[in-house]
């Protein structure tokens, strides 16, 4: 079993396309499908399932990506160990949610660039923190920025760096009182606008509507923007950090409602509690950090 073939298998997985795995590891097509046919044989069972011209990833094969996975990522790390040098060049894999990658990492990135311009920086949007999570477990992300409430994890290292506030907004036309209180009973015949099924926030926000026997319709979105634009025409109410409706609440796009979160949540930073900490690793935990406190 070869590093390459691990490789070649990877691309192949997430494209199910010999082709474009050709195309993007500069190989022929056959010597793609030559890699893939002897790491079948080697490994004893199919990784792809081939139907006409259909390729699907079978159990088998999705089973073996997540080790071949961690086969590489700790042969990289290997390989920086062994030189016991300030490391100026890799790649970093980094979850994070499009509020944070919108409001809160330009800076850190725009930084962390003019110190280490030769390494690679790859973000990678996660539906929920427990994905982000696995992920982490799973060798497949280096860090990854969460929102939650705080709590421990027994094979990760958490780090809480800030509070965050979640604020309810509407249209500015909205019925509710901006300085009156909105109750829970208040969003019964309301619809709220949320982030998709996973979202830590949402979660919290549901159950505690759930105990309180409150049903609202509801609408989801994938997209944060669209959420705001859709409060802004007046479709519904947003849950939303504030990061994210600071400008438009201050400029007067919509206007932020009496409502109080008794469950506050922090932007944290995760990393495997056995990740080996290459200098760009290192410095860019160190500048996160300042950045943020």
């Amino acid at each position: 079993m070869e590093l390459k073939q691990l490789i070649t298998f990877i691309t192949a997985a997430e494209h199910v396309n010999f082709t474009l795995t050709a195309k993007m590891l500069n190989y022929a097509q056959s010597s793609v499908t030559s890699q893939i046919k002897s790491l079948e044989e080697e490994i004893g069972t199919p990784l792809f399932e081939r139907l006409g011209k259909r390729l699907i990833l079978t159990e088998a094969g999705k089973t073996f990506k997540s080790y071949a996975e961690k086969i590489i990522a700790l042969t990289e790390e290997a390989k920086m160990a062994a030189n016991q040098v300030r490391e100026t060049t890799g790649t970093l894999k980094i979850g994070a949610t499009e509020s944070q990658c919108t409001y809160r990492l330009p800076p850190i990135i725009k930084e962390f660039k003019q110190a280490f311009p030769q390494v690679k920086l790859i973000f990678k949007p996660y539906i929920s923190n427990e994905q982000a999570k696995e992920q982490l477990l799973q060798g497949q992300l280096d860090i990854t920025f969460i929102l939650d409430v705080n709590r421990t994890e027994d094979a990760l290292h958490v780090e809480s760096l800030i509070q965050d506030e979640i604020k309810m907004v509407a249209t500015n036309d909205h019925p509710f009182p901006a300085d009156s209180p909105v109750t829970l009973k208040d969003l019964q015949n309301e619809t709220l606008l949320l982030t998709e099924d996973g979202c830590s926030y949402r979660t919290l926000f549901e159950d505690t509507l759930q105990d309180a026997g409150v049903y609202p319709n509801k609408l989801e979105f994938v997209s944060i923007e669209a959420i705001k634009q859709c409060v802004m025409a007046g479709l519904g109410i947003g849950l939303l950090p504030e990061m994210t409706v600071k400008d438009d609440i201050a400029e007067g796009r919509m206007k932020e409602l009496n409502w109080q979160n008794e469950c506050p949540v922090f932007t944290q930073l995760a990393w495997h509690k056995d990740k080996w900490m290459s200098a760009p690793l290192k410095a860019f935990i160190d500048l996160t950090r300042k950045t943020f406190k």
